[in-house]
Order: structure tokens, then C-alpha cells, then sequence
């Protein structure tokens, strides 16, 4: 048995195809299943059900699989503590960052991330945040950034920085004349939100009175989009809330839209997020300090202190 047999299991596992997982690895078809077959050979058991397809994992194979990815990782644990000692940052670093993040975020730290350390070689997912806990779990990604708290046990959250909601309220809104605006002034039926699946807007729905929103009469919006959001109110259909990072790239004219938010402000905790078992720690730790260092301060704006990411009374935590 051994490392590269394990790693084609999980390959074979993860893509459910021989030839795919072939690809995945870099080695012929033919070498692949050669190897993973030698391993059912030698443990006297079927890993794969190659009748079916897509190949399935059997019952025993799961608990083999399982272990077998705890064993691959323990390896690279080897050679994270190899590199430490030698002080080298350096290699493949696979990065998850949930979409309402990825467009503000790495503008601002990857050119600086990359000629800092130009050894590693980041590739960069935009995943949601359900996928990207589950890849995280699985051992597909090195670390991610998301808002948070997730609350999963198996993960470490290490937050970056705390982003302040930022109200865009058009010229005709009911909020149009306040200078500052309350978590109590808003009202879900004038509000457009983000579709149904991003933490953000479940961030929105909790910051406002009632907690739910009746379904439009006038339309329905599934949008990703924080850009759509803001023509749409534009365009007078209800106002807005925004990420203060994503308010930065509004024009001179849109910015006189923005509302701030009465001191404390509400905002969401955004975190760089790895498995306890902390593989490639001395990437995690660069990338934290680059990131916060960056973002530092963008955030500290207008002189705002932000005191806590905890909204008023009983209503949750933004993400």
C-alpha cells in the first residue's frame, strides 16, 4: 500500500470515473487502474463497483476511502512541517470565496498576495457557502473566506474584518431625506434583495422589522448581483443595502445614494476559514496577514468605529 495508491483512490472517488480521476492526476488511464486494482488485490476487497454507472463506492470502499484521506493528509502534514522549519512559503493553495465577497475582496489582495509570494501558486474558487464548507470537509480546498459565524465544529474561522451594511436609497425613497439610517427604519417590502441562497441576504432579512418578505405583486428578482440591485433602484423600484467594500466602485453620481448606517452600524464577519487539521498553515497565515492588511484601511472609513458585528435586540448575526 501506499501514498499515490491512496491518492488515486480518492481521485477514483471524488470523479467516480477512471479516466477522469487519470486526468486529474496526471497519469495514464491504464496506470491508474492498474494501481487502484493492485490495492483491492492486496486488501482482498472491492473498493469500486465498476458495474454501475458512474462508478459506485461499496459500503466497505467509503470506510477506506475515508481513511485513506486521512492518511494523504497526515502525509502532506509531513511536508507542511518540513517547510515551516525551513521557513519556505510556497506551492498549491486552493482558495473557496463565497460570490458576494469574491468581486471587492481579491482586487485588493491578490496582486500584493502574489508578488509577495511568488512561490505559491493560488487557485481561486467562487463557491456559495454551502459548497464551500462542503469542499472544505472534503479536503478540495486549503482554506476559504465567507462570512460567518458557520458554526461547524471541524472548522477553524479566523475573521479578517467586520464590513458595515451600507443603505442605497434613490432620490424619491422614503428615506431619501435621512441623513443616517436605523436597522428599525427599514421595511422588507421596499427592499431589493439578492435571490434566495446567499448569506447576504439572509443578513437583510434578519436585520429588518418582521423578518419575512410577502411576495411582489409587481415582479420577481433572482439576481447575484449587487450592480442589478442598484438600477433597479434607480430606476425607482425600492432601495437597497450593500457591502461597504462594494461601495467603493460606485460612481461619483451613485454615491450621493449612499446612507449610513447611526453608530454602531450593523455588519457582517468575514473569515478566513480552514479544517483544525490545519494543512499548508504557513500559506494560511501569509494570506491572513495580507488580506488584513489590505482591508485594514478600506474599512476605516468616515471615522466610524465599528463596535460590534451583533445586531440590536434579539435579531442575528448578518452574514
Amino acid at each position: 500500500m501506499t501514498i499515490t495508491q491512496l491518492q488515486y483512490v480518492l481521485a477514483v472517488a471524488e470523479h467516480r470515473n477512471f479516466t477522469v480521476a487519470a486526468e486529474k492526476c496526471f497519469v495514464t488511464q491504464p496506470t491508474l487502474s492498474m494501481q487502484v486494482q493492485k490495492l483491492e488485490d492486496e486488501l482482498d476487497l472491492l473498493i469500486f463497483d465498476r458495474s454501475k454507472k458512474p462508478i459506485s463506492i461499496t459500503e466497505a470502499g467509503q470506510k477506506i476511502v475515508d481513511q485513506a484521506r486521512n492518511i494523504v493528509n497526515e502525509a502532506a502534514r509531513i511536508r507542511d512541517i518540513v517547510d515551516q522549519e525551513k521557513g519556505f512559503i510556497g506551492g498549491t493553495f486552493t482558495l473557496g470565496i463565497i460570490p458576494t465577497i469574491m468581486p471587492t475582496l481579491l482586487p485588493m489582495f491578490l496582486k500584493p498576495f502574489i508578488n509577495r509570494y511568488p512561490k505559491v501558486r493560488l487557485i481561486i474558487k467562487e463557491l456559495s457557502t454551502e459548497r464551500l464548507i462542503a469542499n472544505l470537509l472534503e479536503g478540495h480546498l486549503d482554506a476559504g473566506i465567507a462570512a460567518t459565524p458557520l458554526r461547524n465544529e471541524q472548522l477553524t474561522e479566523r475573521p479578517l474584518y467586520y464590513e458595515p451594511f451600507v443603505g442605497y436609497v434613490p432620490d424619491g425613497h422614503r428615506l431619501a431625506g435621512l441623513g443616517k439610517i436605523r436597522p428599525e427604519d427599514l421595511d422588507l417590502e421596499d427592499i431589493l434583495l439578492l435571490q434566495d441562497g446567499h448569506c447576504f441576504r439572509d443578513g437583510v432579512v434578519n436585520l429588518c422589522k418582521g423578518g419575512f418578505r410577502l411576495d411582489s405583486d409587481r415582479f420577481q428578482l433572482e439576481s447575484g448581483s449587487f450592480e442589478t440591485l442598484v438600477k433597479l433602484a434607480d430606476e425607482g423600484l425600492g432601495m437597497t443595502l450593500l457591502p461597504y467594500l462594494h461601495t467603493l466602485d460606485l460612481g461619483n453620481g451613485n454615491r450621493d445614494n449612499l446612507r449610513f448606517f447611526q453608530e454602531p452600524p450593523p455588519a457582517r464577519e468575514v473569515s478566513l476559514i480552514y479544517h483544525k487539521k490545519e494543512l499548508k498553515f504557513q500559506i494560511t497565515e501569509s494570506l491572513k496577514e495580507v488580506i488584513a492588511s489590505v482591508v485594514r484601511g478600506a474599512i476605516a472609513f468616515q471615522d466610524v468605529k465599528i463596535i460590534s458585528p451583533t445586531l440590536q435586540g434579539n435579531r442575528k448575526q448578518p452574514r
